[in-house]
C-alpha cells in the first residue's frame, strides 16, 4: 500500500460525510495493513465475516482506493434503454389526439395506454412516472405532466410559456 492510498483510506476513515459502506472498506482495509486477521478487520469495521473482507483486500490490491467503491454490476439492471427513455418523454411532450389516444390531456394511465399500443406492451405507470420525473417533468395539479420550472400564461396578446430562472435552484 503506497503512502498517498493509505491517506487516502484514513480521510475516508475519519470523515464525516463519506457513506458508511465505504468508511467500512476503508476500516477493514487498513486494519489488514495495520496486521489485523481478517476476522478481527470485520469485527473492527463491522462487516459480516473474515473472508468478505479477504476478496476486499484481493480488491483493494487490483484496482487499489476504487476497491471502496460499490463493485460493478451489483443492483438491479435498468429495464428501459436509451430509445426506451426517449420514446416516452416524446410521446409525453406531444398534445395527445383527442380520438386516436382517448384524451385531452395526458396521465400516467393515458400515457401508458398510448405507449403499449405501439412497441412497449409491457411498460408500466411506474417507469414512466421514474423516466418523466428524470427528464425534468413533474406532475401538476391539473394532472398533466409538464416540464418543471414552465407554464402556460394566456395573456391578451394569446398564450405565453412562462419559465422560471431559479428551477434549476429549487430542485438541487
Amino acid at each position: 500500500m503506497t503512502a498517498a492510498e493509505q491517506a487516502a483510506l484514513e480521510r475516508a476513515v475519519r470523515s464525516s460525510s463519506e457513506r458508511m459502506d465505504r468508511v467500512r472498506r476503508a476500516k477493514a482495509v487498513l486494519a489488514v495493513a495495520q496486521g489485523e486477521a481478517f476476522a478481527g478487520a470485520a469485527r473492527q469495521a463491522g462487516l459480516r465475516s473474515g473472508s468478505a473482507v479477504a476478496a476486499l483486500v484481493q480488491r483493494f490490491n487490483r484496482q487499489g482506493l476504487a476497491a471502496l467503491d460499490i463493485a460493478a454490476g451489483r443492483g438491479r439492471r435498468p429495464t428501459s434503454g436509451a430509445t426506451v427513455r426517449a420514446r416516452i418523454v416524446a410521446t409525453a411532450q406531444r398534445p395527445p389526439e383527442r380520438r386516436q389516444d382517448g384524451t385531452a390531456t395526458w396521465s400516467l394511465s393515458t400515457l401508458r395506454r398510448a405507449l403499449r399500443k405501439g412497441d412497449l406492451p409491457t411498460i408500466g405507470t411506474s417507469t414512466i412516472r421514474r423516466v418523466l420525473q428524470d427528464a425534468g417533468s413533474s406532475y401538476q395539479r391539473t394532472r398533466t405532466w409538464c416540464p418543471t420550472g414552465t407554464a402556460q400564461r394566456v395573456r391578451k396578446t394569446g398564450s405565453v410559456t412562462v419559465s422560471d430562472p431559479e428551477t434549476e435552484q429549487t430542485r438541487g
